[in-house]
């Protein structure tokens, strides 16, 4: 067998075997001061309505001027919110937000959305960069809080997240590149930009 076919055939067998250390991992992490989810959720809970105001929000982390990622609402998208359709009246709202809407302009909501997710693909290297088959591990948490605030003071609180995320993403195309060239163009723009 000459030297050329047998490091053509080594090269081949190596791609075959998995090279799972040359697949990618991507990472998507908020900017925030927090690094973890108990991080951020104990800053929140440090949040009184009633007591808590734009000055100790600053503070806590929370306030849209100093802090990345955190969005400011009018009254008009707090309705939204809670009040999505008729069936939701003003003395369904608890009292924090009803003195919100009735104050109108005086009234501003803090949204807080942050995550961090890191997706590290595994499995075959020539199958992955084939498309036949894509395989990875998905982890990290999501946190948002919601905050309403008349005249600089928190009236109303409300947060969501998942505090752990753990997943597997598996994606099988039997026709390889061919089956979605769509998605193949959207790789290689991905790739492009990293």
């Amino acid at each position: 067998m000459p030297l050329r076919t047998t490091i053509l055939l080594a090269i081949i067998l190596s791609f075959i075997s998995g090279c799972s250390g040359l697949l990618p991992v991507a990472k998507s992490t908020d900017e925030s001061r927090w690094e973890s989810f108990d991080q951020v959720k104990a800053s929140f809970d440090l949040i009184t309505p009633a007591k808590t105001t734009c000055k100790d929000l600053q503070q806590l982390g929370f306030d849209p001027y100093h802090t990345a990622n955190v969005q400011i609402h009018n009254y008009l998208a707090i309705i939204n919110k809670f009040m999505p359709n008729t069936n939701i009246t003003m003395a369904d709202l608890p009292p924090g937000l009803r003195g919100c809407l009735e104050a109108k302009d005086s009234c501003v909501a803090y949204e807080l959305k942050i995550e961090n997710l890191k997706s590290k693909r595994h499995g075959n290297l020539f199958l992955d960069l084939l498309r036949f088959k894509r395989e990875a591990t998905q982890s990290g948490w999501r946190f948002s809080a919601f905050l309403v605030l008349v005249d600089d003071l928190v009236v109303y609180k409300l947060w969501e997240g998942q505090p752990s995320i753990a997943g597997e993403i598996y994606k099988k195309n039997p026709l390889g590149p061919l089956q979605d060239p769509a998605e193949l163009a959207k790789d290689t723009a991905v790739v492009g930009t990293l």
